[in-house]
């Protein structure tokens, strides 16, 4: 009998669905699906969906080795391979009321989910996510981490720099919707490998909805263990965000323009350099001021952080600016005759 209104308040709360959109995770996928799969959150109030996207490692079979344990664990397939094609097969068949997305490279705090639920029922949000705390398993990739979580990497990315405060935010990361915002905006873009998270808050934002980042909402995401793997992600994100600018011109912000800039202004002082004596003086003065923004960068990240990855933040830092630039003028080149594509590829989302 004692249990009985217990019972009442645990069938009372929402349904939460993760979605998990993940391709060649094998080395993360174990951690991250235990710790969706160990939250306080009450199991039978949690389904979890799996969106594997056709891995060729060991990625669905330590999918299928949690399923034997938990029923809760769903596992589709993602012909489509990347993350917004993943995400919208999990988002059709998801029957939460809340739907909250957690990556392979991501392991959500214990108390993550039910923190989520808890703001979106308590405040007047549509969405809710937190800081991410960027680690890494190896020395080039802990200082790939540290830059990662310094304004002079990533610019004024909320999400990766403030961690001790709430406030109304742009765009969340391993966020946590509400069914009703999923049915407001719908799908996601399949055109776009990457941002795909930033363009869906934005179409939110303009729908009128609005995204909380709050500290007590915590995850842990593993950084890049190479310099060549970091320059491979952070191309992607410079190359697909011209198709998110193409789409939501606004959206876009000034310190999102300095790492193409910067890439411009080598490549026009470097044929400048070709063809006349002034074009050979501005080339040494664009290199040594760039150099000398690294340095900055570099002892006021470590005088936060510490000196024991100073050595290499300027290769990490550099990295990080050069590929988003690199990635943005290849963009640029790419989609040149999309401007007025507006739409995209967004599916219909099936209400059910």
């Amino acid at each position: 009998m004692t249990t009985e209104p217990a019972d009442r308040e645990r069938a009372a709360m929402p349904l939460v669905s993760v979605v998990m959109p993940v391709r060649n995770e094998e080395n993360y996928i174990e951690a991250a699906l235990r710790s969706v799969l160990t939250q306080d959150y009450p199991g039978d109030r949690m389904e979890v969906i799996v969106a594997d996207g056709m891995s060729n490692d060991g990625t669905r079979d330590v999918v299928r080795s949690f399923q034997a344990q938990y029923e809760n664990v769903k596992l589709i397939e993602n012909p489509g391979r990347i993350a917004p094609t993943g995400l919208n097969a999990a988002l059709q068949v998801a029957k939460g009321s809340i739907i909250v997305r957690i990556d392979g490279h991501c392991e959500p705090a214990p108390d993550y989910v039910s923190r989520c639920v808890q703001h979106l029922q308590d405040e007047n949000v549509d969405g809710v996510g937190g800081p991410i705390d960027t680690v890494g398993e190896s020395f080039v990739a802990e200082a790939i981490a540290v830059a990662m979580s310094s304004s002079f990497g990533v610019g004024g990315s909320a999400f990766r720099t403030i961690k001790d405060r709430a406030m109304r935010v742009e765009t969340i990361p391993f966020p946590a919707y509400t069914r009703q915002a999923i049915q407001k905006v719908g799908l996601y873009d399949e055109q776009l490998v990457r941002n795909q998270d930033d363009e869906y808050n934005y179409r939110l934002i303009k729908l009128g909805g609005t995204l909380l980042l709050t500290p007590d909402v915590r995850s842990r995401y593993f950084s890049r263990a190479s310099l060549r793997s970091l320059w491979r992600q952070y191309f992607q994100y410079g190359f697909w965000k011209v198709r998110v600018m193409q789409k939501h011109p606004h959206q876009m912000r000034w310190r999102q323009f300095a790492p193409p800039a910067l890439v411009a202004t080598l490549i026009a002082s470097l044929i400048a350099a070709a063809w006349a004596w002034p074009g050979r003086m501005a080339l040494p003065l664009v290199v040594g001021m760039y150099l000398a923004a690294l340095l900055f960068g570099t002892v006021w990240t470590a005088h936060k952080t510490g000196w024991k990855y100073a050595w290499l933040l300027p290769l990490v830092f550099g990295t990080l600016h050069l590929s988003y630039g690199c990635g943005f003028i290849v963009g640029l080149m790419k989609f040149w005759n999309r401007w007025s594509d507006r739409t995209g590829n967004v599916p219909s989302l099936e209400v059910t």
